[in-house]
């Protein structure tokens, strides 16, 4: 029953971030001359249709890039596949293609950008002296390295022609309305997708900073490329970009929200931690399960029922070789913190429907999971330490798999107390 009822909780977390209505009432002003649509994203794609779909006007051309397996039919606007986390050639030639469809445009006409999480894998565009292998290895070195989203987008920056404004700035003088689906914490539109339409500040000097302390195997290209001087993407005041417009018209605030207002009226208290939690998944998951026990024992800081509701985008360093996404690592950490404790039922998924690269948005958890994996056979603490998250929850058959869900605002976590 209280698995259910958290499963409920996040299907209409996900469903108030569905681009259909959120696109429609945030629709820009028509503009005298064309309307170019463009996009990057796990989201983008259900966010061109819906565009499409309520847009009375008409469109000159379209081209917006989302991950494999998450493309929508389109009738006026293009959508093409690319892969995520780690880039590949279809993205490199969408980054290209969007590069291109962008210029030679006028002051009366707007470029509408659909941008949504997962859109700075989606659009590899390196810069000069650089290859697509030397991003593709900047990238896997960021996601095994547990540096937060704003350090990695800082670091992205250092080595492109779209992030950080850039594709805005080859649009100019043309409008450029931007529409963004957040699945960064605390919602700053410039950190999603690396911001592609909208000026994110960073230097050469922070990149190599970061990259020292987050010891970063960099390919020696790359690393030339980060000691030479700066070529910092165009500033916010940049006079390219008067006149154009950013909205964010879903997040994780407003999806915790509604979920939280759905459990009240289940009768069951809800408090959201918040909606911008970051830091390594298996120490997240440490806090969120020391609250959860206290409450289960001392009925403090929250009386039960109550649900407790956090999001953002944990991240986790990779020591082992098993599967699994931060979802998955927090959840078996948790697992292992509440191990015997009664009373306590959780989950946690990624809004996209994918944890990770695997097929599963997350998982579930109560206070016989640990002891159900080592009955299975699967030592949780050396899972854990493996990086096995999905291995462990397979085993015991508590894996949430949803495919994918057609929105992207991050992390959703949810621990029920009773």
């Amino acid at each position: 029953m209280d698995r259910k009822i958290l499963q409920s909780l996040f299907e209409l977390a996900v469903e108030r971030a569905q681009p259909a209505l959120a696109v429609e009432r945030h629709l820009p002003e028509a503009p005298k001359g064309r309307t170019i649509v463009i996009g990057a994203g796990k989201a983008s794609a259900q966010m061109a249709r819906a565009f499409e779909k309520a847009w009375p006007h008409d469109i000159h051309a379209g081209l917006v890039v989302t991950r494999y397996g998450y493309a929508e039919t389109c009738e006026r606007i293009e959508i093409v596949e690319a892969a995520h986390p780690v880039p590949d050639a279809a993205g490199f030639e969408a980054a290209k293609r969007l590069k291109a469809l962008v210029g030679g445009l006028t002051a009366d006409d707007l470029v509408v950008a659909l941008i949504s999480g997962g859109g700075s894998a989606l659009l590899p565009a390196p810069a000069e002296g650089l290859t697509l292998e030397d991003e593709r290895e900047v990238n896997r070195a960021l996601l095994a390295s547990g540096a937060p989203i704003g350090v990695m987008n800082l670091i992205r920056n250092q080595f492109s022609t779209v992030k950080g404004g850039r594709l805005a700035a080859l649009a100019a003088p043309a409008r450029v309305a931007t529409l963004v689906v957040s699945d960064v914490p605390g919602d700053d539109p410039a950190l999603v997708a690396s911001g592609p339409t909208i000026s994110l500040a960073g230097t050469r000097a922070e990149a190599r900073k970061f990259a020292a302390l987050y010891r970063l195997e960099l390919p020696e290209a790359v690393k030339q490329v980060l000691a030479g001087e700066d070529n910092l993407a165009p500033r916010s005041d940049d006079p390219r970009f008067v006149g154009n417009s950013v909205v964010t018209i879903a997040s994780a605030a407003l999806s915790l929200s509604a979920a939280a207002d759905d459990a009240r009226r289940r009768g069951i208290s809800a408090a959201i931690l918040s909606d911008s939690i970051e830091g390594e998944a298996k120490d997240v998951a440490l806090v969120h399960a020391a609250i959860a026990k206290e409450i289960a024992q001392r009925n403090q800081p929250f009386a039960k029922p109550v649900v407790l509701l956090s999001g953002g985008e944990t991240t986790v360093t990779l020591r082992g070789k098993g599967r699994g996404g931060r979802n998955g690592e927090f959840l078996l950490s948790l697992a292992i913190a509440l191990d015997g404790v009664a009373g306590v039922t959780a989950m946690a998924g990624d809004t996209d429907g994918i944890d990770g690269s695997e097929d599963n948005a997350g998982a579930f958890v109560d206070g016989t999971s640990a002891q159900r994996m080592r009955t299975a056979g699967v030592d949780p603490l050396a899972a854990l330490a493996n990086n096995d998250a999905y291995g462990a929850f397979e085993a015991i058959g508590d894996l949430f798999v949803t495919g994918p869900t057609g929105t992207n605002v991050n992390d959703f976590r949810a621990i029920l107390i009773r």
